[in-house]
């Protein structure tokens, strides 16, 4: 997937812009060295070492069955002090966050950057960067594109000047600086996957100081992180790893020897290991995220306990894809040690999990808080229900389950006797697998009492609320747990955005199999003066919440259980690992509903509606969630109208849409395999009648067919409907 595009003069004189700026210096090695992804030996996450049978860690660490457990011979850029390139620049305090990251490379608009580049691996290695310009000579990638580059392949033993300008710094609505990757591209899949990557920041004139830093009365903390999947089957250096570290049993054609090798790492270390993100409470905190690998990094970044500023906006997950950079601020005020994880399920399992840590400095004065009431309580329950998700796409045969599952899902009840179920009206019944909407405006408390009917321990973690213990308790079954949570004026809607904003709430317990077995649900926060006694939004007609998500139903808690419901098998001659059972368990759904089965999207035209957007999941989870006929608006630092929205793991988004258009008309995920696989929904859009009123008779559904033409998806929707109620 590569092409060519050409820069001409067009026959006019090209002036190259003057720099206006400093010559910052750098004087960087790539060199060899043994790297261990979790040095201490120990799941700092879950407790326990790393080696432990049966554990998550255990695949990658390991040395079993020919599998080279966490160390890997790799090239690392280093930083020196001169061009001698006799004293390194040792990292110390929170530089050693940076981990297998390079130096980090620091100018403002309009500087020039020399980088003395000198190879002392066994590889031709180069630079190059993004968010620069540059000449040919200077680039660092090696292509046939009829030049001579001989920046694009130092030899071993051998240096190389770049000279790279930084022409264009951050726009105006940017932060005052933002963060690029600079890399290894003589082949720049082996050269990355070996270990040859580091961060470029650019800033703003005047934000650096004398020492290349910003400045402190700006910004008291900043940190790097590069999340990825280091794939060590793709290094230069396998070879040697096999020899030093494997055995006769390391196989690089077996998968599982392949997939031990698939590091998945924040700064190169995985499961609790990275260390010094430590941070004071109120003080200001810079984070520089970044993305590198394959089609597997998708990342969900989700920090725990705090939220952080983006775009205008508050939140506490952001997306990240290779080759990508997202630049937030925090003023964190909420002390304890946290979480900082991808919440990429497979991702989650395999170790991209940190911890980072926020404690009373006395340097400045506490953050307020601002709590004005005690809510009402939400109590919610959970239940196992078998009809949770319908799906003809695959046939119940004696070797597939079928349409139904047993699952567990929050529920709310109408007080703590947990006697009598709240019903859900016409208003909820779009929901679905998911729990109860909570909603909150800024300053207030909610208390959440739990009790646990189901058959297992679980919990209730929500985003970004502060709460007086970094993880939630987990409940027993049978036991009630009231969880107490504040909303921050942090936690709410930033100055452009919507009055109300998207977060959710799951169960931490097991956090993949919690949430693959259905405990899941949404959790709203609005400003000020937006909701009235019955917590209803005064501002809009009519709410909507979705989920777009794969239920894997092989991650699920009762997978073994629903086998033996389903299929009455003997468990143990069963093959559960087969590739098409795990596949047909693959519910691709919207609010754990598919082909067009979740009912309540009904609305009247001209209505004023808003849409509360949630993706959760694994890797498939990439989702193109488009309206058909209808256009909305989603609010960061502008207004923006769209007509698709994307969303990923960990991405939460509330829209805007004004009903038009009245009919029947698909709601879907436009990604190819998730259509086929039944990631679809129709909303229903009736018409007033002339006086404005809402025309209660039922639409033919061949109206909505002749103004949109897609005759042939939505009459297989209707059909597929007509199909199950019989």
């Amino acid at each position: 997937m590569q092409a060519f595009y050409e820069v001409s003069s067009c026959g006019s004189s090209v002036t190259v812009p003057a720099t206006s700026g400093s010559e910052r210096h750098f004087f960087i090695t790539a060199e060899e060295e043994y790297w261990n992804y979790a040095p201490s030996g120990t799941n700092y996450m879950e407790g326990g070492p790393l080696d432990q049978t049966d554990s998550d860690s255990e695949p990658f660490f390991s040395r079993d069955g020919g599998k080279l457990g966490g160390t890997y011979l790799k090239a690392r850029f280093k930083g020196y002090r001169d061009q001698t390139f006799t004293e390194e620049i040792h990292r110390a305090g929170s530089d050693l966050h940076l981990g297998i990251m390079g130096p980090i490379i620091r100018a403002e608009t309009g500087d020039v950057i020399n980088v003395k580049f000198f190879n002392k691996a066994k590889h031709n290695y180069s630079i190059q960067p993004h968010g620069l310009h540059y000449e040919k000579a200077h680039e660092g990638a090696r292509y046939q594109d009829g030049t001579k580059k001989d920046g694009a392949s130092v030899s071993p033993g051998q240096m190389f000047t770049y000279r790279w300008r930084v022409v264009e710094g951050p726009s105006e609505n940017d932060p005052p600086c933002i963060s690029y990757l600079y890399y290894s591209a003589v082949d720049p899949v082996r050269d990355t996957s070996s270990g040859l990557f580091g961060p470029i920041q650019v800033c703003k004139k005047g934000v650096l100081d004398g020492s290349g830093h910003q400045r402190a009365d700006k910004i008291q903390h900043e940190f790097f992180l590069l999340f990825s999947v280091m794939d060590e089957n793709e290094s230069w250096y396998l070879k040697k790893n096999i020899e030093k570290f494997g055995n006769q049993l390391s196989n690089t054609e077996d998968e599982e020897f392949k997939e031990s090798n698939k590091m998945h790492a924040v700064n190169g270390f995985m499961y609790g290991n990275l260390p010094n993100l430590d941070l004071c409470y109120g003080e200001h905190a810079v984070w520089h995220t970044l993305g590198l690998g394959t089609e597997v990094d998708i990342h969900g970044i989700y920090f725990q306990g705090n939220t952080f500023q983006r775009d205008g906006a508050n939140r506490d997950t952001l997306s990240i894809f290779p080759h990508t950079s997202v630049t937030v601020s925090m003023t964190p005020d909420n002390n304890g040690i946290f979480e900082l994880s991808c919440r990429t399920a497979d991702h989650f399992h395999a170790g991209m999990r940190q911890h980072y840590s926020v404690k009373d400095c006395s340097t400045t004065s506490p953050v307020p808080d601002m709590f004005s009431y005690v809510l009402s309580f939400y109590s919610l329950s959970f239940f196992p229900t078998l009809n949770s998700i319908g799906n003809i796409y695959l046939q119940k045969s004696e070797t597939q389950i079928g349409p139904e599952y047993k699952k567990v899902v929050f529920r709310e009840y109408l007080d703590e006797s947990f006697t009598k179920k709240k019903p859900r009206g016409p208003e909820e019944e779009h929901l679905g697998i998911m729990g109860p909407i909570i909603k909150a405006e800024v300053g207030e408390k909610i208390q959440v009492v739990f009790k646990n009917k189901a058959s297992r321990a679980y919990s209730v973690h929500a985003h970004g609320v502060k709460t007086s213990e970094a993880h939630p308790k987990d409940v027993q079954p049978g036991h009630v747990f009231t969880y107490n949570w504040t909303i921050p004026e942090r936690l709410g809607p930033g100055p452009s955005e919507s009055n109300c904003i998207t977060f959710a709430y799951y169960s931490t317990t097991s956090l993949v199999k919690d949430l693959m077995s259905g405990l899941v649900g949404p959790l709203i926060v609005c400003r000020k003066d937006t909701l009235d006694p019955d917590r209803r939004r005064k501002d809009v007609k009519r709410e909507f919440a979705l989920l777009f998500m794969v239920f894997d139903e092989n991650e699920s808690h009762y997978l073994d259980e629903n086998i033996e419901t389903y299929l009455k098998v003997d468990l143990e001659e069963f093959e559960k690992y087969r590739e098409d059972f795990m596949e047909g368990n693959k519910m691709h759904g919207i609010n754990g509903k598919l082909y067009c089965n979740l009912p309540g999207l009904n609305m009247t035209e001209d209505d004023k509606t808003e849409w509360y957007l949630i993706g959760l999941g694994n890797e498939l989870d990439m989702h193109t969630v488009h309206f058909h006929a209808q256009s909305f608006i989603y609010k960061m630092d502008h207004s923006h109208r769209a007509d698709v929205y994307d969303l990923f793991p960990g991405t939460f988004q509330t829209i805007e849409l004004v009903a038009g258009s009245p009919g029947h008309w698909l709601l879907h995920c436009h990604v190819t395999d998730h259509i086929h696989a039944g990631m679809e929904a129709l909303l229903t859009v009736q018409s007033k009648d002339p006086t404005g009123n809402r025309d209660t008779r039922i639409l033919n559904p061949n109206y909505a067919l002749e103004r949109h033409g897609s005759i042939f998806t939505v009459i297989l929707c209707l059909l597929h409907l007509v199909f199950l109620s019989l």
